[in-house]
């Protein structure tokens, strides 16, 4: 049975160390691009809701595996970005960011900012 967190930091906090720095980078990114966002869980892992009270279809989502990252954007969203993602696992709703390499900060500001953008209309 997965263990359930009651933060966030305490889910990132039990990742494998390459997982914790590629998961606290992307927090950071997710964070910079809306900083009005609610940090929160969803599925049990952290979630990031892009209007008050947003539901899944409004929020971001994030979870550590011993080798990547997951990002979770929902669908609709990566297609206007595939070509920036060709050097990436992605499929129509999410992107796995390997641990130990940079993430591709002004490209994942750009998508949570679109995003965003989709999730106030």
């Amino acid at each position: 049975m997965a263990k359930k967190f009651k933060t966030v930091q305490k889910y990132i906090d039990n990742q494998p160390v390459d997982t914790q720095k590629t998961l606290l980078a992307l927090r950071k990114i997710i964070l910079k691009a809306a900083p009005d966002a609610t940090e929160l869980f969803n599925y049990d892992i952290p979630a990031y809701a892009l209007v008050e009270g947003g539901k899944r279809d409004k929020q971001i989502m994030i979870a550590g595996y011993k080798k990547f990252a997951g990002f979770y954007i929902g669908t609709g969203i990566l297609e206007h970005f595939s070509k920036q993602l060709a050097n990436y696992t992605f499929s129509k709703a999410s992107v796995q960011f390997p641990n130990g390499e940079a993430l591709p900060e002004n490209l994942i500001m750009r998508i949570v900012k679109y995003k965003a953008k989709k999730a106030k209309t």
